[in-house]
């Protein structure tokens, strides 16, 4: 199957739709986090957010069509992270992955290591786990330049039940299975954590 060019800007569009808010959350600060979307499956095909831009002004042009490896497809430069979001896409069958640079998943990161658990919220809800009567583990895993490390390390601890995983020291990775779905997903987790930072 092979992607279009309007396929593409129109993921592209949704993509900066998507930075736009995270920016305004803080979450996005400077030229800092990506988003991807999954374009095809067979073969794997994502846009994936350009390398340097300010997360806040992206336009429907300011994403690089990569393949399964992270790697750009018809040129331009696409996050240092690709790779990891066609790791994350492939393995969980996410059609669309969020990075963002939140303060609670790094102080939580620190705090809680081995992973940082959550039971008896309501908003577990969010990420599709009963509110009640179930224990969920957001995995925490050491962070590493190399993304096929980084990758391994992602698919040796992540917890099915959770759709979301911090990396130490650096932020949170999250996936869906559409941009909205992710972005939701994000959100939910994100208030887990500020919650649990808050309390602890």
């Amino acid at each position: 199957m092979t992607t279009t060019t309007g396929q593409l800007e129109e993921a592209g569009a949704i993509l900066a739709e998507e930075s736009a808010r995270f920016a305004g959350f803080g979450w996005m600060r400077g030229t800092s986090g990506n988003l991807s979307a999954v374009l095809s499956r067979d073969p794997l095909r994502l846009a994936v957010t350009a390398s340097g831009h300010d997360k806040g002004e992206l336009t429907s042009s300011d994403v690089v069509l990569v393949d399964g490896d992270g790697a750009a497809v018809d040129g331009g430069k696409p996050s240092a992270e690709a790779e990891l979001h066609a790791r994350v896409a492939a393995l969980t069958g996410a059609n669309a992955v969020v990075h963002v640079h939140t303060v609670a998943s790094v102080a939580m990161g620190r705090r809680e290591p081995g992973g940082i658990v959550f039971k008896d919220l309501e908003m577990l809800k969010g990420v599709g786990q009963p509110a009640h009567d179930t224990e969920v583990t957001l995995p925490v895993i050491a962070n590493s330049q190399d993304m096929k490390v980084l990758g391994d390390r992602l698919e040796a601890a992540r917890d099915e039940r959770m759709p979301a995983v911090v990396v130490a020291g650096h932020g949170l990775y999250v996936w869906g299975d559409s941009p909205r779905q992710a972005r939701h997903h994000t959100e939910v987790v994100e208030w887990l954590l500020e919650l649990a930072l808050t309390e602890r």
